[in-house]
Formats: C-alpha cells, sequence, structure tokens
C-alpha cells in the first residue's frame, strides 16, 4: 500500500473535527443544503431531493492533514460535479465566472475549495459509508469527500454552500476562538495530498513534526467525550 508523504496508515477511521469532545450538531428532521452567492437567487435544496441524482461509489483512502490516514473507506452520494451542472449551473447570471466554493456544515466549520478542485470526479456529496447512513461522527447527514485532498476540506454535517468569484476571506468557523486557532495553523488553498500542500506558507518538511503532536491529544479528547 503506497501513502502520500508524510502519511501513516491507522486502524479503524478517527473522529475528527471542531468538535472533537462535544456532541456532534443535531440532525434536523428534514435536513436541506442551502446554495447561495454569486446566482441569480439562493436555493433550498432537501437531500431527499439530491439522493435522486445519479449516484456513485467511491472507494479511496482518507487523509487528515496531522498524518494519519484511514485506508480503503467506501463513501456513497452524489458527484459535487453533478449537482453544480443540475443546481448551481442554471441559477448563473450570464458571464459569472466561479473561481472558489465554500462548503459549511452545521458545527460552524467552513472549507474554502478552488472551483477546479470541487469539479473533480471523484468530489462527493457523500451520506453513506462502508454501506451505511453516515454517522454523527463522520458527518451525518451529508458531508463533503474530497480524498485527493487532506481531509479539512471534506467539510462534515454538510447545510450550506456558498459560489464566489474571487477567494473569499479566510474565515473557517463561526466561532471567534475556533478560527483563531485555525488562522494559526493557515490551511493551505488547495491541500492536495500526494504535493503534501498542509500549511499555507511553510514548507511539508517544518510543519509535519508539528502536526504529528497534535494526534496524542486529539485521541484524549476523543476518548473522554466517549467515557462521558
Amino acid at each position: 500500500m503506497t501513502l502520500p508523504p508524510g502519511q501513516r496508515a491507522v486502524a479503524g477511521f478517527p473522529r475528527f473535527g471542531t468538535h472533537l469532545n462535544r456532541p456532534a450538531p443535531q440532525v434536523p428532521p428534514n435536513p436541506v443544503i442551502e446554495i447561495s452567492g454569486v446566482l441569480k437567487e439562493p436555493v433550498i435544496v432537501a437531500l431527499t431531493v439530491l439522493a435522486r441524482l445519479p449516484r456513485q461509489e467511491l472507494r479511496a483512502d482518507f487523509h487528515c492533514v496531522a498524518g494519519w490516514s484511514a485506508t480503503d473507506q467506501l463513501w456513497e452520494g452524489v458527484a459535487f460535479k453533478a449537482v453544480y451542472g443540475r443546481v448551481v449551473e442554471p441559477l448563473l447570471p450570464p458571464n459569472v465566472c466561479i473561481s472558489h466554493v465554500v462548503f459549511e456544515g452545521l458545527d460552524g466549520y467552513r472549507s474554502i475549495v478552488l472551483i477546479e478542485d470541487a469539479l473533480r470526479d471523484d468530489v462527493l456529496l457523500a451520506e453513506h459509508l462502508g454501506g451505511r447512513p453516515l454517522t454523527s461522527d463522520h458527518g451525518a447527514p451529508a458531508r463533503l469527500v474530497s480524498p485527493s485532498q487532506y481531509g479539512f476540506i471534506s467539510t462534515k454535517h454538510l447545510c450550506r454552500i456558498e459560489l464566489h468569484t474571487t477567494e473569499p476571506p479566510q474565515v473557517y468557523h463561526v466561532s471567534r476562538l475556533v478560527q483563531f486557532g485555525l488562522g494559526l495553523v493557515n490551511p493551505h488553498r488547495r491541500a492536495r495530498v500526494w504535493e503534501e500542500e498542509r500549511h499555507r506558507y511553510l514548507p511539508a518538511r517544518l510543519v509535519r513534526p508539528v502536526y504529528r503532536q497534535l494526534i496524542p491529544p486529539i485521541r484524549a479528547l476523543i476518548a473522554r467525550r466517549i467515557e462521558d
């Protein structure tokens, strides 16, 4: 098994995110995704409607920027490329060129993705993992899955998609405290795992040891939540 540089395979699929020691956000009874930004008008799409688009299965490894990889994960959902073509493009004003997409979760986390990365064939809005509906730990009711990028791109608990014609402000979370921490980390714009794009400015060889030091406290937070 060949992994991207700096990654190590782990058993299972650890929980990750900005609320490691807190419960995941409550799933609404009728989940929807709000799509807004530079559109003629915003639109709210029920997940039940999106699920009627052509389905896609994807078997891929999941790579956390901290250095662990959960290998051979089976996702199922709808390609974002299909959602973009069916829902977004008909609502774009003439001559508008989208450059970035922001994906926001119910937990307040936001990822900022270049349009060319978002429209890759292997980028899904997934509702199933391993043949079962997503659990709260892994992003229920639906999440972004972009296997060629580090996990911080793959927003969980997806509830909002924004379209932009220029790079939006680097706002990664609605909480000021969490935003401060993520701002210190400076996530890379592309986050491509095979290019080891971990940090926006620093080379990977410098940040890799720092990220690895984060794994033990993250595991401790997860364990404390399980015990509680």
